[in-house]
C-alpha cells in the first residue's frame, strides 16, 4: 500500500508538516532529493551482481551450520508481524512507510541468522519505520536470552501522521531489550557509539545515499571487532557499500538479492584479527 492519497493530498500534508516543523523538513530535503535522484536516474549506482547462493555463503562465513535450522521460528515471527501490519491497513513491500519500505523477507532472514549465530551483546540499527527489522532482532535476542538493540531513527519527516506508525510491530514483550533514539544518524550515531564503546552487529536502513551509508558504516567499523557483522540495505542505488569495501579489505562482503528482486542488500563480516 503506497503513501496514501492523491498528489494534492500529499502536498497538503507536506505543507502542514513544514508549518509544524520547518527545521526538520528543511534539513531532510537535500538528502531525500539526492536519494530520489540516484534512484530515478541510475547515476552514481554501483554495478553489482547478486550472489544467488548468498545464504549458504553467509553461514559459511559465520561458521554456522547449513542448511539453517531456524527457518520455521522466523516464519512464525514474520506471520505475526504481517498480521499486525494488516490490522493497521499496511503490508510488506515498497512504499509502505511514506516512500520507504520495511526490510523485506530476505533482509530479515539475514538479520535473524546473524543474531542467532553470532549472539551479539550490542546491536545498533539506523532506520525503524514500522519496526519489522527491529522486531526480528529483538525476538532473536530474546531467544538468545542476552543482548540489547539500540535503534537510531528519524521518523518520516514529510508527514507527521506517520510518526505514530513508527515501531508499531515491536510488541511490549520485546521492549525491555530495546532503546529507541529519535533523530538523524549524523547527530545521534557518533555519541551513541562512543558511549557503547563496541558493537558486534550493525544494520543500516536509513537514508540510502553514498555519503550517509559510508558515514554510518565507518562509524560502526570504529567500534567493531573481529567477527562483527554489518547488514546494509538498498546498496545498488549508490556506491556507498562498494566504497566501504574498497577501504576496508579486512571485511568479507556478500551481495544479496532482495526477495522482490528489485533491489540488493550487502553483508560485510569483519574477518581481520582482533
Amino acid at each position: 500500500m503506497a503513501w496514501r492519497g492523491t498528489r494534492l493530498q500529499k502536498a497538503l500534508r507536506l505543507v502542514r508538516t513544514f508549518a509544524t516543523d520547518p527545521i526538520v523538513v528543511t534539513q531532510s530535503l537535500p538528502g531525500e532529493i539526492r536519494q530520489w535522484y540516484q534512484l530515478r536516474t541510475g547515476r552514481e549506482c554501483s554495478v553489482l551482481t547478486a550472489d544467488k547462493a548468498w545464504k549458504e555463503r553467509f553461514h559459511m562465513l559465520l561458521g554456522a551450520p547449513w542448511p539453517c535450522t531456524q527457518d520455521q521460528q522466523l516464519n512464525d515471527v514474520m506471520t505475526d508481524i504481517g498480521a499486525l501490519l494488516e490490522a493497521r491497513g499496511w503490508g510488506f513491500g515498497r512504499d509502505t512507510y511514506g516512500w520507504y519500505a520495511d526490510g523485506d523477507s530476505s533482509f530479515c532472514r539475514a538479520v535473524w541468522c546473524t543474531v542467532l549465530h553470532t549472539r551479539p551483546e550490542v546491536v545498533v540499527e539506523t532506520g525503524v519505520a514500522h519496526g519489522v527489522t527491529s522486531r526480528i532482532v529483538l525476538e532473536a535476542l530474546a531467544q538468545n536470552q542476552s543482548g540489547h538493540l539500540w535503534s537510531v531513527d528519524l521518523p518520516f519527516p514529510f508527514d507527521h501522521r506517520l510518526h505514530g506508525e513508527t515501531g508499531l510491530v515491536v510488541t511490549d514483550a520485546c521492549r525491555s531489550r530495546w532503546s529507541y533514539l529519535e533523530g538523524s544518524s549524523k547527530r545521534r550515531l557518533p555519541p551513541l557509539i562512543a558511549k557503547l564503546g563496541r558493537l558486534e552487529m550493525f544494520i543500516h536502513d536509513s537514508l540510502h545515499t553514498a555519503e550517509n551509508t559510508t558515514f554510518e558504516m565507518e562509524q560502526a567499523a570504529s567500534a567493531m571487532g573481529s567477527g562483527g557483522v554489518m547488514l546494509v540495505d538498498d546498496i545498488n542505488s549508490h556506491r556507498g557499500f562498494t566504497i566501504f569495501a574498497e577501504r576496508h579489505p579486512g571485511y568479507r562482503t556478500i551481495i544479496c538479492p532482495s526477495a522482490d528482486r528489485d533491489g540488493m542488500f550487502g553483508i560485510a563480516v569483519n574477518i581481520a584479527s582482533a
